[in-house]
């Protein structure tokens, strides 16, 4: 259990740090585009803090996966890394959340794997040796 543990942990820590890290790379690209995806949206007067913000959660979740990957790796601690796909699946939420109220129906639906993952590890990565 615990190997899969920490390649749950370590993939949800690839998939998040290289996401935000391209949002922040090219935030001025990133925003432009969101601009135009949301154009016709409710959200449309929103798109720069929501793409900070999704930025933030997914920097921030891939590093507490990529710290807890590490702590499982060390100790066998899951704590660290079940935080981190928690906060990763809340963050495939919000990116379901907008794309839905973009009408991006196929993105929205792309994300669902994305969100079976995360919320797979926070299954596996929240169940105890023995269970």
């Amino acid at each position: 259990m615990v190997s899969a543990q920490l390649l749950a942990a370590a993939l949800l820590a690839i998939l998040f740090l290289q996401s935000g890290i391209d949002k922040a790379v090219d935030f001025r690209g990133n925003l432009q585009w969101l601009t135009g995806h949301f154009a016709k949206s409710p959200l449309r007067s929103m798109v720069a803090p929501m793409l900070a913000t999704i930025l933030v959660t997914e920097c921030v979740a891939g590093a507490i996966c990529a710290v807890g990957a590490t702590q499982i790796a060390l100790s066998g601690d899951t704590a660290l890394a079940l935080r981190g796909a928690q906060l990763a699946a809340l963050n495939i939420v919000m990116l379901f959340f907008g794309q839905r109220l973009a009408k991006d129906y196929a993105g929205a639906a792309a994300l669902v794997p994305y969100f079976i993952l995360s919320v797979g590890a926070v299954i596996l990565l929240g169940m105890k040796p023995g269970t």
